[in-house]
């Protein structure tokens, strides 16, 4: 199956190697980075985020402001707005509905303010605006990536069915259209039995579970999450109900996702890279604060992981 090229991007060389003059706060002395988070009970994001905590760690000179938009759109802009006006030069946004960014978008031009998105695409395969940038993953390799483990799990035939993040975000859409693609292209004796939101939750993914368990019995094969969150739910919901005969994928590669492969009861999972997310965008801000040029995108790849390469990632 043809995929989307790679491009990991390296720092080019940079000019002046400190923060232009006028650019940090007159109190401080420090230049001021925002980091609005779409929310800090999300596991995955905690790790993105962390890695960029990491990356300026060691960098006196900044001071980075963490924020949580707790999934609100409205209360996403009214921080960035806030941070703005409080001064910051850079801004790192997880954004909490990709459709709705151009507010953001253009606080962010209008007071000249580098912006990175991270792990959430709202520009699709569009262009960027100047001074936009974008850090994470090309969010249909890893459904089909996840979907291509499926099929050969299932010997080619059977049935499954789709647990689906937050229908306002580009990874659940673009995920579930990965699965699909690929049993489209690769698999025509997989169908499809259901496919439902479970909003990336736990306790969701174990209640949609329950639910098809109770439609569906023997004849329910396999569960696809578009994360491990609701993949350990339906992992639950499976155990609870002596079924061992159901593959169930996620993605994201969590902690506890990884000792579910380990023990048997996740069949795989597909490895975002959390710390080059967060590292990769931290980095961008610093380069490009700096004086230095980035490219407009860059991609973090994917990895399926399970029993056969899981001590690698452990």
């Amino acid at each position: 199956m043809k995929r989307g090229l790679v491009i990991l991007a390296a720092a080019v060389l940079v000019t002046g190697g400190a923060f232009a003059a006028g650019q940090k706060d007159a109190g401080s002395g420090k230049v001021k980075v925002g980091y609005v988070c779409n929310n800090f009970n999300d596991t995955f994001q905690t790790y993105v985020m962390d890695a960029a905590k990491k990356f300026y760690a060691d960098k006196p000179e900044v001071e980075l402001i963490l924020q949580d938009a707790q999934e609100d759109v409205i209360k996403q802009q009214d921080l960035v707005n806030t941070l703005i006006a409080q001064g910051v030069k850079a801004l790192i946004v997880v954004p909490v509905n990709t459709g709705a960014m151009e507010p953001i978008i253009k606080a962010a031009a209008d007071a000249k303010v580098v912006l990175v998105f991270v792990n959430r695409n709202p520009f699709g395969t569009g262009a960027l605006p100047a001074n936009v940038y974008y850090v994470g993953s090309q969010e249909i390799i890893a459904g089909q990536l996840q979907m291509e483990a499926m099929g050969k799990a299932l010997g080619g035939k059977g049935n499954v069915a789709i647990l689906i993040g937050k229908l306002d975000n580009e990874g659940a859409v673009k995920r579930t259209e990965g699965n699909e693609e690929t049993i489209k292209t690769m698999f025509p004796n997989i169908k499809v039995l259901a496919k439902e939101t479970g909003n990336w939750q736990r306790d969701q993914g174990m209640s949609l579970t329950e639910n098809w368990l109770t439609a569906y019995g023997k004849n329910l094969n396999g569960i696809l999450a578009n994360n491990d969150e609701m993949a350990l739910g339906a992992v639950e919901a499976l155990k609870a109900a002596g079924r061992t005969d159901v593959f169930v994928m996620g993605v994201d590669a969590i902690p506890d996702a990884k000792v579910a492969v380990g023990n048997g009861s996740l069949a795989a999972t597909v490895l975002q890279d959390a710390v080059g997310q967060g590292q990769g965008a931290a980095e961008v801000a610093s380069v490009v604060l700096k004086g230095g040029k980035m490219p407009s995108v860059m991609w973090v790849p994917f990895v399926l992981v399970n029993k056969d390469n899981l001590a690698k990632y452990k």
